[in-house]
């Protein structure tokens, strides 16, 4: 059938005002079809089975593991590839914010059409965070799409660990950054990190910089920094408690160091 036959009738367009995220587990009758596309940007992340999105040239198979980001505007014909007949996927429809710009810039596979194709491990690490998207967006708390969005930057910023446009970052370097962003308020010294990623200290801390640009502690601290941010931001814990979760044991020099990073006290930044 021509991809745009006008006599193909368009499936049901949703309104995306800023995400919307899901799960869906489907067999040989699943189908979507628009013409148009959408205003907003598809993210397929397969779990297993496998997808097929058709193009005007040849479908682009969605394989497990694999990631596939459609573009606003482009022709949406998606469904289950019939070979497997059978599609377990994770998607995000969202808008994404400016500063995202950098972590969409994936191989083109077709007009509209990006890819990557991630490791293992990497693509568990971005399953995760697809799916705490989607535990966020139904939760009741008023803060669940902002939630939603912060887990969708994380997955899209370890999918840019995997973008080959993007500098390659070691699999050894990126199990020290999985054991940072697990627990800030562990002990995440070079000696610990190294072990980690299973290098020595000297040879951990130079080939961290070598790849990110900036030292294993400053790495630390400025997570530690942004995940104070969003706890300013989200809840009402004393200043004290929030320099306490991420990592911080002494308050005033957490005050210090947090106007260092944003021009603001951490009082100061909550009342902003």
């Amino acid at each position: 059938m021509n991809l745009r036959d006008p006599a193909r009738p368009d499936s049901f367009t949703p309104t995306v005002r800023r995400l919307m995220a899901g799960e869906f587990d489907e067999g040989p009758d699943y189908t979507t079809y628009r013409r148009r596309g959408t205003t907003d940007w598809l993210l397929f992340h397969t779990l297993n089975g496998r997808g097929r999105l058709g193009t005007a040239y040849s479908d682009v198979v969605a394989a497990p593991e694999s990631l596939t980001l459609v573009k606003p505007g482009t022709l949406h014909d998606y469904g289950v590839e019939p070979t497997l007949r059978h599609w377990h996927f994770l998607y995000a429809h969202f808008h994404p914010k400016p500063d995202w710009t950098p972590l969409l810039d994936w191989p083109e596979v077709a007009p509209g059409i990006l890819q990557l194709h991630p490791s293992e491990q990497a693509a568990a690490r971005i399953a995760g965070h697809l799916a705490a998207v989607v535990r966020h967006q139904s939760s009741v708390l008023a803060q669940g799409e902002l939630l939603a969005v912060n887990a969708l930057e994380a997955a899209l910023i370890w999918a840019d660990t995997q973008n080959p446009r993007a500098t390659p970052i070691d699999d050894r370097l990126l199990r020290a950054i999985e054991l940072i962003d697990r627990d800030l308020k562990a002990d995440l010294g070079v000696p610990r990190l190294a072990r980690a990623a299973n290098l020595s200290p000297s040879r951990f801390a130079h080939l961290f910089r070598a790849q990110l640009g900036i030292a294993p502690q400053q790495f630390v601290e400025r997570r530690r920094i942004e995940a104070a941010r969003r706890l300013l931001e989200l809840t009402a814990r004393p200043v004290s408690s929030v320099a306490a979760e991420v990592g911080f044991t002494n308050p005033l020099y957490f005050s210090t160091r947090f106007r260092q990073h944003t021009g603001a006290t951490p009082t100061a930044y909550r009342k902003g």
